[in-house]
């Protein structure tokens, strides 16, 4: 078979992701936090971007101008100014008039940091210690050695947030090329410290140790259930514990009052994770009969274009060309960034206003009539595609008059109903969860139980997807939730 060379034409159709479509995906995605901090950073690289001020309200013709053409897409409906009459400054005038040292402020600059240092320290925030500054400072004052106190600071830097040992006798005695009895014996120590259970290797450990003001017969009968029915404890087994200790239902269900009173994490007290509140990306309100949509711009920069770079592209024959060139790329950087900024947040208002308008239930009467929706129910009514609502659901909150839910919350399958209607899954969760929580605790209801309720309430459901339901919020089984006393 004989090779050879030909040239054809080929006509063909392919979607080029430029590096300004490239951006406005990546800022559809970003969370209110995370668009700041791009903000701050863009706004530390290019020298072109400022931060309008609250007071400029007049501008300029040519910053008018300017300004008509970077915004054809309307950034200033967006409230995102170009420039101000304010911004307009001599440079020449600015050196001379603030030649001063730049270390050397004013007088009256002096006066506001004296009045900052003042209250500085009243301004730091208590630090609350955490649990292994809670054990080293009982170490202090411990009675221990040079060399046992360092041993112990090497088992209470083993401990995790819980307050249980996670290294092994063996690994300790390795790192301190030590014995395991010496371990050991300081670990008795250490376990003697408050919290009560702390350094404890495992559950059954960490009860045990805290069964110190308890009488000796009790504890002896306790030492038992922990010992040999550890998982007909937690399956709240009585019957079967009380038959095999041949011991009175009474005096078990005393014992086990006093095992609950037990701290199974004895270290979560001393936890200094701070809590993360949530802060909404979008608010709704309403007005009357409509709902309204307000968009968190709080601690957002309203973005203009530095007029002294404006000016000195103005001026084309006082700037070499590799300077005017910089200016150039940087100004194209800093519309492309303001543009894409509003067109993000027209993209959340008009997904947030066509969730209003699938969920118009949910926002009037709550969580109960919350309907099935999917992503392309949105997407074909604000004519986006489905991949661009979910960047713009994705991790963004809003805040409405039932509480702050993510937008992906709206978003749910279908459960079909006894007459053919659709309920929304989680309209079905919060039903299990609000049968659940009116139960008889000494008689809960199994899962085939909350399947006829729902049933009386038009809803066809399976016994295993309330089962999954149930799981998914974290709600445990019928035979752990019984309450024996």
């Amino acid at each position: 078979m004989a090779l050879e060379l030909k040239q054809t034409l080929k006509l063909t159709q392919q979607l080029v992701m430029t590096p300004q479509l490239q951006q406005a995906i990546k800022l559809l995605q970003l969370s209110r936090i995370e668009l700041l901090d791009l903000i701050r950073q863009e706004m530390k690289e290019n020298p072109i971007l400022e931060e309008a001020q609250e007071n400029t309200a007049e501008k300029t013709d040519k910053e008018t101008q300017i300004t008509e053409e970077i915004s054809t897409s309307g950034e200033e409906r967006a409230g995102f100014s170009n420039g101000s009459k304010n911004a307009d400054f001599d440079w020449r005038d600015y050196l001379y008039h603030n030649a001063k040292t730049p270390w050397e402020p004013s007088f009256s600059d002096r006066e506001e940091n004296d009045d900052e240092s003042v209250s500085f320290f009243e301004r730091i925030p208590d630090k609350k210690d955490d649990l292994q500054d809670h054990l080293f400072e009982q170490l202090v004052f411990s009675p221990l050695t040079l060399e046992e106190k360092k041993l112990a600071q090497l088992i209470i830097g083993n401990l995790d947030n819980n307050g249980y040992l996670t290294a092994t006798l063996e690994e300790l005695a390795l790192l301190s090329s030590t014995t395991i009895n010496a371990i050991e014996t300081i670990l008795k120590e250490v376990q003697k410290f408050d919290p009560p259970g702390v350094a404890a290797r495992n559950l059954k450990e960490c009860l045990l140790l805290q069964l110190t003001n308890i009488g000796e017969k009790d504890k002896i009968f306790i030492e038992k259930i922990l010992d040999r029915h550890m998982n007909n404890l937690g399956a709240k087994k009585y019957d079967v514990i009380a038959k095999d200790l041949q011991v009175r239902r009474e005096d078990l269900i005393r014992a086990v009052k006093i095992i609950h009173s037990l701290d199974p994490k004895p270290g979560r007290a001393f936890d200094t994770e701070e809590p993360k509140y949530i802060t909404p990306d979008l608010y709704v309100y309403k007005i009357g009969e409509e709902f309204v949509v307000v968009l968190n711009e709080d601690g957002l920069p309203r973005l203009h274009i530095n007029a002294f770079y404006r000016q000195i592209l103005a001026n084309n024959n006082r700037i070499a060309e590799d300077s005017k060139e910089y200016i150039q790329n940087k100004l194209r950087s800093a519309v492309w960034l303001i543009k894409s900024i509003y067109h993000r947040q027209n993209t959340l208002r008009n997904v947030m206003y066509s969730i209003i308008n699938f969920q118009k239930d949910f926002f009037n009467k709550g969580i109960e009539c919350l309907k099935p929706l999917v992503l392309r129910d949105v997407a074909e009514d604000i004519n986006m595609h489905e991949s661009t609502v979910s960047r713009a659901t994705n991790s963004k909150y809003v805040h409405t008059s039932h509480g702050i839910f993510e937008l992906k919350f709206f978003f749910n399958s279908s459960i079909n109903s006894l007459d053919g209607d659709h309920f929304a899954s989680k309209s079905v969760k919060d039903m299990i969860r609000k049968i659940i929580a009116i139960e008889n605790t000494s008689s809960p209801y199994s899962d085939q139980k909350i399947v006829e309720i729902l049933k009386g309430k038009n809803i066809n459901i399976a016994r295993r997807t309330v089962t999954k339901y149930r799981e998914m919020m974290s709600i445990l089984p019928s035979h752990i939730r019984k309450q024996a006393f």
